[in-house]
């Protein structure tokens, strides 16, 4: 028995033991649609699974080792093929058994011996339903989207807003961001959590709004009183960021708190050492001081490459994690590259 298949049709997957069961609803429904056939649960469950996914699969009850109602559970258990509508096709005419199918999530339920009308108008329904399905969800992705970017816009503002205001330049923000994610792709291999730490970034000072501009501002050492106001500003970038059930910023949050934080207990606010730092944080403070170093401000010249590097190799263990730092030194070239790419205006 062979599949028939057009790449312009939608394409069911038809599933009973009997070929001849098989034969009777093909023959009924080859001219509409392509056609995929499984003589037991397990292939069907290959098939369903594969790269080409069957639009509705028609399904046998009463089959074998495996019957349709296990094929159902495990279908709609598998977020890959739990939206394909299933219509159960059987023999089993008891009330209680079609209760059972429309409960493991079946779309419909059809009685043998089949009219072929009727099988037809009732896959044309769950058809329709299941492409408007997919409509809807396509367009729920692409608002969803919309509005993770029009958060991410937000984010990226305000960090850079806070650049402004602390003499730094909005191209820092979007270079140390660079420069995070790049250290994050080589220690870490959770796709989500880089993109994650990349977005989060940006905000690591947003903390410093709430310090004020005598201080922030003032072009001369701060003394040990102004100090101990400065560092509040990690404190106040936590609770500025403090919303739950956001993982974005939550781990802003963490960044914020914890990016002034040293490898070897001398950091702030909470003197944590080692691995008690967040590792966000810890790649946040060593991609924030790589930018600053190879910067250009007000009160200091940049460093050559050379400098900068031999400073990160003579921190490592004691500002940043040695770890960390034996991961960066080698992309430093990358570093650069990033550099070039977003140049201070």
């Amino acid at each position: 028995m062979t599949d028939i298949q057009d790449a312009h049709k939608a394409t069911l997957l038809v599933v009973d033991d009997t070929p001849e069961n098989i034969d009777v609803l093909a023959a009924s429904l080859r001219d509409e649609y392509s056609i995929k056939v499984a003589l037991s649960g397990a292939r069907a469950l290959t098939i369903a699974q594969s790269a080409h996914k069957p639009d509705l699969i028609l399904l046998d009850v009463m089959m074998p080792e495996m019957d349709g109602y296990e094929v159902c559970r495990r279908l709609k258990a598998d977020p890959a093929t739990a939206n394909i509508p299933i219509i159960f096709v059987t023999a089993k005419h008891d009330i209680r058994d079609e209760e059972r199918g429309f409960e493991m999530g079946a779309a419909d339920y059809i009685i043998k011996p089949v009219s072929p009308p009727l099988v037809r108008a009732r896959i044309r329904t769950q058809l329709a339903l299941y492409d408007q399905n997919r409509q809807l969800a396509a367009k729920v992705r692409e608002r969803t989207k919309a509005l993770q970017e029009s958060q991410l816009r937000i984010i990226h503002h305000l960090g850079r807003a806070v650049e402004y205001k602390d003499n730094e330049t909005g191209a820092h923000v979007i270079r140390m961001s660079y420069i995070t994610k790049l250290i994050a792709e080589h220690c870490v291999s959770d796709s989500e959590w880089i993109d994650r730490v990349f977005h989060a970034a940006p905000m690591h000072d947003v903390g410093k709004i709430g310090i004020a501009d005598a201080i922030l501002l003032k072009p001369g050492k701060l003394d040990p009183e102004e100090w101990e106001v400065m560092k509040k500003h990690t404190i106040f970038g936590a609770e500025i960021l403090s919303v739950e059930h956001d993982p974005l910023l939550e781990m802003a949050k963490t960044i914020a708190l914890t990016h002034h934080e040293k490898w070897d207990g001398s950091g702030y606010p909470y003197g944590l050492s080692g691995e008690d730092i967040p590792l966000e944080g810890r790649i946040v403070a060593l991609a924030d001081v790589i930018d600053a170093l190879l910067s250009k401000r007000p009160y200091k010249e940049p460093w050559s490459k050379e400098q900068a590097e031999q400073f990160l190799a003579t921190q490592a263990g004691l500002h940043f994690d040695p770890k960390l730092v034996e991961i960066t030194l080698p992309l430093m070239p990358e570093v650069h590259a990033i550099r070039a790419r977003y140049p201070d205006e």
